[in-house]
Formats: structure tokens, C-alpha cells, sequence
């Protein structure tokens, strides 16, 4: 379940990730200079991170939030929650 605010920057963040995506993809295709190249793809990554924080805090807002009320799944949330962190740490 998607919060229609967040549901609207999420699609509006991955559109612009697909549009940084086709312009790098035809930069490679255009054997654009490797330096420039390199600086698309950081802008892709820091893009991707924009777009997981909004992500992150849709599943907070939501998810998490319904499921710390929820005495059987407290243990849920939290394993989740340590899931996203170890995978943000590598």
C-alpha cells in the first residue's frame, strides 16, 4: 500500500531515473568521453538513493507503523527493518 503523496514522487523520481538511464545508455552507444560517463552514472546512483528514502519512508509511514500496533508482527517489522539497513551497509 503506497501513500498517494509518496506514490507520486516515487514514479515521478523512477521516470526521471528511466530518462538519466537512456541518456547514458546513448552517451555509451556515442563512445561519449569515459570521465563524463562516470559522472552519469553517480548522478544515476544518487538518484537511485533519492528514490529509496522515499520508498523507505512509505514503508514507515505505512506498513511499519500498522505492523508495530500489531503485536504478532513487531517482530516482523523489526527483522525488516534490520534487512533494509544491512543491505544499505554494503
Amino acid at each position: 500500500m503506497l501513500n498517494k503523496k509518496l506514490k507520486e514522487r516515487s514514479l515521478h523520481r523512477a521516470k526521471i531515473l528511466r530518462g538519466q538511464i537512456d541518456g547514458l545508455i546513448k552517451a555509451i552507444d556515442e563512445e561519449t568521453y569515459c570521465v563524463d560517463l562516470l559522472m552519469q552514472s553517480r548522478s544515476i546512483q544518487q538518484s537511485l538513493k533519492s528514490l529509496d528514502a522515499v520508498l523507505l519512508e512509505n514503508h514507515l509511514r505505512t506498513h511499519v507503523a500498522h505492523q508495530m500496533q500489531n503485536k504478532n508482527e513487531n517482530e516482523k517489522a523489526v527483522k525488516e527493518l534490520v534487512q533494509v539497513y544491512t543491505l544499505s551497509n554494503k
